[in-house]
């Protein structure tokens, strides 16, 4: 299997497994507070990335990496983890999930401004159909929504869009579970105190929903995931993979079908088919176009 085709298969698992994070936040936040749940979880995963660090005794990060570490922790760790569930408590799962649509353009952009990637125009049409068709869906479908839920929602694409580009690039030299164990840990001197302050005064009114909730956030949004997804970006392309996020509001919509009894709309179909349509479009022109030889 060639490095790009593996690059894509990475990078579909680890979508996969967020497509279940805004689900199993809204089931989260139903019990405990935004900001607990937040530090909570990265005190949970920061934990396991140290025990897998110690255990495979890898080597400190260079210093140079370390600014691009703090990045990737302050937009997947704390900011993107944060902004959701604060949005979460004026959205429903259904209607914040489509956001995710953006997170395409958003890791492009960041793609090319700090991964060096340079992809072609035709990348950027598909690219921008596939989002404007996630965008045109959640207006179509979400009228009622908060506008302050969808302000922290944009807010939270931009910074886990630089998040993903960053932890991409050092996923190059570092390996992918090693940047988001590294980033993790960096951030967990704050996140455990943070944490204990927080914490609610009783676990007794805590339903297992929520429970079950902090635990896939923690274990599978927050670490598992980011181990395909930073292999896939580093092997197949920051830009390109990165388009597989189109598909993640429509699983994660499924998911809020299923576990929260949400509406789903039918044109949900359509709306899926022309994203991946999109997709293998901006898959296609996701590399530079070669230099024509002179003649």
């Amino acid at each position: 299997m060639d490095k790009t085709t593996n690059g894509w298969l990475s990078g579909f698992a680890g979508m996969l497994i967020f497509s279940g994070s805004l689900p199993a936040t809204r089931l989260a936040v139903q019990s405990f507070d935004p900001v607990f749940l937040t530090v909570a979880r990265a005190t949970i995963a920061g934990s396991l990335g140290l025990l897998l660090l110690l255990v495979f005794r890898e080597t400190r990060p260079e210093r140079r990496d370390l600014l691009p570490l703090v990045v990737v922790a302050l937009g997947v760790v704390v900011g993107f983890p944060l902004l959701t569930a604060l949005a979460l408590r004026h959205v429903s799962a259904a209607h914040a999930v489509v956001f995710i649509g953006l997170l395409p353009v958003a890791t492009a952009i960041f793609g090319v401004l700090r991964g060096g990637e340079r992809p072609q125009p035709a990348f950027w049409l598909f690219s921008a159909l596939g989002s404007a068709a996630v965008a045109a869906f959640a207006l179509r479908h979400g009228i009622d929504a908060s506008p302050f839920g969808d302000a922290l929602m944009l807010a939270a694409i931009v910074v886990c869009g630089l998040g993903y580009a960053e932890g991409a690039r050092l996923s190059r030299h570092l390996g992918g579970w090693q940047v988001i164990s590294w980033a993790l840990v960096l951030s967990l001197p704050l996140m455990l105190p943070l944490a204990w302050w927080t914490r609610p005064a009783s676990f007794d009114g805590v339903g297992a929903a929520a429970l079950w909730g902090l635990a896939y956030v923690s274990l599978f949004s927050m670490l598992i995931g980011f181990v395909f997804w930073y292999r896939g970006l580093a092997l197949g392309g920051i830009a390109a993979v990165g388009q597989l996020q189109l598909l993640q509001p429509f699983f994660g919509l499924l998911l809020a079908g299923v576990l929260l009894h949400e509406q789903v709309p039918p044109s949900m179909i359509i709306v899926t088919m022309i994203v991946v349509a999109c997709v293998g479009g901006a898959r296609h022109f996701s590399r530079a176009a070669p230099a024509r030889r002179a003649v």
